[in-house]
């Protein structure tokens, strides 16, 4: 009967929903989904155990050039599932470090992320977006820090990568309001690349044009482009120049400059 139930057991947990899903395609994007809709795809530690692996699976995955992030349903993450705060002391976050343990590997992935935001962008959702390289959102899409209204503030890059997009103006608007704002007003003030009916479809679109470039040009494109928020105008100079030149000594540099000159699409080999 022992043997039974622990099979039981193990057939119930083996059968669970995943909180996030995976898929490629044949153009060499990955497509990660929050699947968690009856919760608004609100971040707990459930989902960043489903999510994490799946950001490594695709930055070591060599037939991935282009990774999507988006979520099902009406809301791309409405922020962090905020009963897991609940009753939480200081020192007691301190020791678990829920943020950090859940932002260790999208922040540092070497590859383009895409968010495609369908709907709500809210909380660790809005600063999940920030973390991605490009932000497509659907005319429904709304952003907001709204933590000031839970006693709380931004975590997870809110006072920071917003700060450094919108300004400290208003930053600090929509930080001390906790006010949502429109995908257009997004867009306005520069937190959104583009507003359109579907952002999925609009983000495989940029992620097949980006997919079709040499994988290690573009990678050191986004690793200077990052530079250039850590530093000050003469340091980044200096780093893209060095980053520049190393492109010399790569293969698709010299196909990319003969495709130029023979009027041809280049065949990069990523080498």
């Amino acid at each position: 009967m022992a043997l039974k139930r622990l099979s039981l057991l193990a057939n119930h947990l083996n059968t669970e929903p995943k909180l996030a899903t995976y898929q490629t395609t044949a153009d060499k994007i990955a497509i990660i989904t929050i699947t968690r809709p009856s919760k608004l795809n609100a971040f707990s530690t459930a989902v960043w155990n489903d999510l994490n692996p799946l950001f490594r699976q695709a930055e070591d995955d060599p037939n991935v050039h282009v990774v999507i992030l988006t979520g099902v349903g009406k809301s791309f993450a409405a922020g962090a599932d905020v009963s897991e705060f609940q009753n939480k002391s200081t020192s007691s976050v301190i020791i678990t470090n829920p943020i950090e343990n859940w932002f260790t590997v999208l922040p540092r992935m070497k590859k383009p992320v895409i968010a495609a935001v369908n709907g709500l962008a809210l909380g660790g959702g809005c600063e999940v977006a920030m973390m991605c390289d490009i932000i497509i959102a659907s005319k429904t899409a709304k952003f907001g820090q709204p933590e000031i209204k839970l006693g709380l503030i931004p975590g997870a890059g809110g006072t920071q990568r917003l700060t450094r997009v919108v300004g400290k103006y208003k930053a600090m608007e929509l930080i001390l309001t906790g006010d949502m704002i429109s995908a257009d007003e997004a867009k306005e003030m520069g937190l959104v690349n583009k507003v359109v009916e579907n952002a999925l479809e609009e983000a495989i679109v940029i992620a097949k044009k980006i997919a079709s470039y040499s994988v290690p040009v573009v990678g050191i494109a986004k690793k200077s482009i990052n530079f250039a928020l850590e530093v000050g105008l003469s340091a980044g100079l200096s780093h893209e120049l060095a980053l520049f030149n190393s492109g010399f000594s790569l293969q698709d540099k010299e196909e990319g400059i003969s495709a130029l000159l023979n009027k041809r699409k280049p065949n990069f080999t990523n080498k």
